[in-house]
């Protein structure tokens, strides 16, 4: 009987139960904020029923529970509590999503792989090759091939002889192209350097010419060769207005011998020449026989004069390190300068030493300056001022105590006030020089006309420091003489003073010296008359009568376009532009560069020839360079 009575409560509260779920699940139904139809997510309405819906969640009953009433809330954004309970309570049950099919139209992807044809694999390895400085022999390595292979399984993989030939025949490709582009520039300079490694020597050549349209510079590598080989082969040798290069001693004496002769660049013959032509002439006269030869056999004999060279241009950055290095150190001829100069640098370049042979010390110095130090060379004159600065910076921005902690830690005597004073003295003199070495080093927007107005406002500034310098004017006077000794003689060169007064930021603004200006602007007028062409060629009797009637014209047009580019008071780069033979000059005279540009050319040169590729040959070497730096001249897609 009281198991009859238990199962008959149990029927009882059960139907209630039923009864309770089926009107509250009424209910949600027609509560507007509840979905009439749509369960959010579908593949669960067979399992779980809506009863409430709140902000951000629903509370649904589990239909597989019953009789017994299971609620369980889940979020809006994720079913996952359901498919959790499913798992647990509903083994056998199977809780897949199957999405619904949408109205919306959906995008097609195409996941077969894209073919690329064999030519652009090809050219896609070259490019890879050449821009990434790599070794011929990457086109044999497996992981290379199995790569490729992955990437596009039909494709054939080239050998290396097949690479290097491809890499030959695009360097001609290239060689075509520059050609055609300098052929349409009137006016070419060169730069030419020197690169000594590995028991190898390389000579760099870079040329340079300006958009008459725009007036911007176009910068080309050519090659690693003779010089004189490499102006015939890119047919530019009547173009060469200069050639800049270092101060060495082998560019000095070439250039003596070979290159142009005018009154800055005069060239002299060995001495040997003289005395063996009096030799010759000696035998000749005590020669009783005659002897004919064919004339052919004598001109085919290479005497050596056939070579032709360029105007000389000196590199001014060279010629800036020397003085701030050579000549700075006529200096110590002043006993006190050289008493504070080295104790002060003594005990600078024992924090130096200290900070690049230890990485604790590098480390201490950065926690206890803020900076780390910088460690001068012998190669880099402006390191050494760059280390100095730094020296200063730190005590100017964490005080005098920084530098003594770190001198402290590193058992290193510190810096007195005096040597303190020197320093920053010193920093104060070379910040000049190093500004200028930037400016005359840049590789783009530089010219020759801004050579002497950067000359100029060194020297002015160094004037202006000197008065109040206590421990350093010996150092000064020693820079100013070694300035004077070095670019006296370019202060003299017409075409050098016309080239900054034809630079729109300059004009006649960069020195008072009226002797200066005055050659300089008799040469433009010079240069302009005959550059204006003759007028009134059909003259009448009249101007018969004067015989200099053209050169008076020409004469007056030249003044009157000069006179009205100077006082324009425009300085954009486009100026020049408004005046057709000012442009036309302003073009000749800016081309050349004050200093050497084969930076870019040696850096990537050694990049290129690394210690692994040190047997590489001459010919797969160049090419490979001129590639690299002269993209833009050929198509790699």
């Amino acid at each position: 009987c009281f198991y009859l009575f238990y199962l008959n409560v149990c029927v009882s509260r059960w139907k209630m139960t039923t009864k309770t779920g089926d009107s509250a699940a009424l209910a949600a139904r027609n509560d507007p904020e509840i979905p009439d139809r749509d369960h959010p997510w579908p593949y669960l309405k067979d399992m779980f029923e809506i009863t409430e819906v709140k902000v951000d969640s629903y509370r649904l009953k589990c239909l597989l529970c019953l009789p017994r009433v299971n609620e369980i809330s889940a979020f809006k954004t994720s079913p996952s509590n359901l498919r959790k309970h499913i798992e647990r309570k509903h083994p056998h049950q199977k809780c897949h999503e199957n999405p619904p099919a949408s109205t919306s139209k959906q995008l097609k992807l195409d996941m077969s792989s894209k073919q690329v044809s064999q030519v652009n694999i090809n050219k896609a390895v070259i490019k890879f090759v050449v821009e990434g400085l790599q070794p011929f022999s990457v086109v044999d390595l497996q992981a290379f091939k199995d790569l490729i292979q992955d990437l596009q399984p039909n494709a054939t993989i080239m050998s290396r002889p097949t690479l290097r030939s491809s890499i030959a025949e695009a360097t001609k490709s290239m060689k075509k192209k520059l050609i055609a582009s300098m052929s349409e520039a009137e006016y070419i300079t060169t730069t030419t350097d020197c690169w000594t490694t590995r028991r190898r020597s390389f000579i760099g050549i870079t040329a340079h010419w300006l958009d008459p349209d725009s007036l911007d510079r176009h910068s080309v590598a050519l090659a690693s060769a003779a010089l004189n080989e490499i102006h015939a082969e890119y047919q530019i040798h009547d173009k060469i207005v200069r050639t800049t290069t270092d101060n060495g001693s082998n560019f000095l004496k070439a250039f003596r011998i070979y290159g142009d002769q005018d009154e800055n660049n005069n060239m002299t013959y060995p001495e040997e020449l003289n005395n063996s032509g009096e030799g010759d002439e000696e035998e000749i006269q005590e020669e009783e026989e005659v002897n004919f030869q064919e004339v052919a056999s004598v001109l085919d004999v290479d005497d050596g004069f056939d070579y032709h060279l360029p105007k000389h241009q000196r590199c001014a950055c060279h010629l800036l390190n020397l003085v701030s290095t050579v000549d700075a150190l006529k200096a110590n001829s002043n006993e006190a300068y050289k008493k504070v100069s080295r104790a002060s640098f003594s005990k600078c370049h024992a924090l130096w030493n200290k900070t690049g042979r230890s990485a604790l010390a590098a480390e201490t110095i950065k926690d206890a300056c803020k900076l780390q130090l910088i460690r001068p060379n012998a190669t880099r004159w402006n390191l050494m001022f760059l280390a100095v600065e730094r020296i200063v910076r730190i005590v100017k921005e964490q005080g005098e105590g920084a530098i003594r902690d770190v001198c402290t830690s590193f058992k290193i005597p510190m810096l007195n006030p005096t040597e303190l004073a020197f320093l920053t003295e010193y920093s104060a003199i070379m910040s000049p020089m190093a500004k200028a070495f930037d400016i005359l080093q840049a590789e783009t927007n530089i010219q020759m006309g801004w050579l002497l107005p950067t000359l100029t406002q060194l020297k002015t500034k160094l004037d202006q420091i000197k008065p109040s310098l206590k421990f350093s004017k010996p150092l000064v006077d020693a820079i100013q003489l070694g300035l004077k000794n070095l670019f006296s003689e370019i202060f003299e060169d017409p075409e050098l003073i016309a080239a900054a007064i034809l630079l729109p930021k300059f004009k006649t603004l960069w020195t008072k010296d009226e002797t200066v200006l005055k050659k300089g602007l008799d040469y433009i007028n010079l240069e302009m008359e005959t550059l204006h062409p003759l007028s009134n060629l059909h003259a009448t009797s009249s101007d018969d009568d004067d015989f200099f009637s053209s050169i008076k014209s020409n004469a007056q047009e030249s003044s009157k376009e000069l006179e009205g580019y100077l006082s324009c008071c425009a300085d954009h780069t486009s100026l020049p532009k408004t005046f057709p033979s000012i442009c036309k000059l302003y073009i000749r005279l800016n081309t050349p560069l004050p200093a050497s540009a084969a930076v870019q050319l040696f850096s990537t040169a050694g990049l290129l020839f690394s210690p692994r590729r040190a047997r590489m040959d001459s010919s797969n070497f160049e090419n490979q360079l001129l590639l690299k730096l002269n993209r833009s001249f050929y198509n790699f897609e």
